[in-house]
């Protein structure tokens, strides 16, 4: 990787991740019959963040599970989502629930209806929230985050890179 820029650091995500949390529980008047789901890989460690968050914020647990989006995704072929794809993982049965996907960066739209899919593939739940981290802009589709961190705008040509701690050793948010 070859940063152009750091745009956030350790502090600046676990900031921006409570006020996401805040937001969720003001906006669906507290965290009954709430879900979350983070999208492989990222989203899910975000997830976790944000369950922490609720536990020490509301003092109740919410179910957390994980969304593969690969069977769903438009830019492989049926045999390869076959070959590529993994298990979702749902906590609870979702259909009632108020379910808030979790992702790293919002870019062309596509992983977040990809996972809209995945989710309406294992129930119908009351509403389909998305939280991500960064929306960096450049939607192909008419998709938008309910909750986000950090309104980045970028050129086509830049990548945002999430490093989260779990996967990649360092929590932190760079422009390549």
């Amino acid at each position: 990787m070859n940063p152009k820029a750091k745009i956030m650091d350790e502090l600046a995500v676990r900031r921006a991740m409570a006020r996401i949390t805040h937001e969720i529980i003001e906006r669906n008047h507290g965290v009954e019959n709430i879900c979350l789901l983070g999208v492989k890989r990222r989203g899910m460690p975000l997830a976790d963040m944000l369950a922490d968050n609720i536990r020490r914020f509301e003092e109740t647990a919410v179910p957390v599970g994980y969304l593969d989006i690969t069977r769903h995704r438009d830019d492989l072929s049926d045999a390869a989502k076959e070959e590529l794809a993994g298990e979702c993982h749902f906590p609870c049965d979702i259909t009632g629930m108020r379910v808030i996907i979790i992702d790293d960066v919002l870019y062309t739209g596509r992983t977040a209806r990809a996972a809209m899919e995945a989710v309406f593939a294992a129930g119908r739940p009351q509403s389909v929230q998305l939280a991500v981290l960064v929306d960096r802009g450049h939607r192909e589709l008419p998709i938008r985050a309910d909750y986000v961190g950090k309104n980045v705008p970028t050129a086509q040509s830049e990548k945002v890179r999430v490093m989260m701690n779990a996967i990649d050793g360092e929590t932190a948010v760079y422009i390549t």
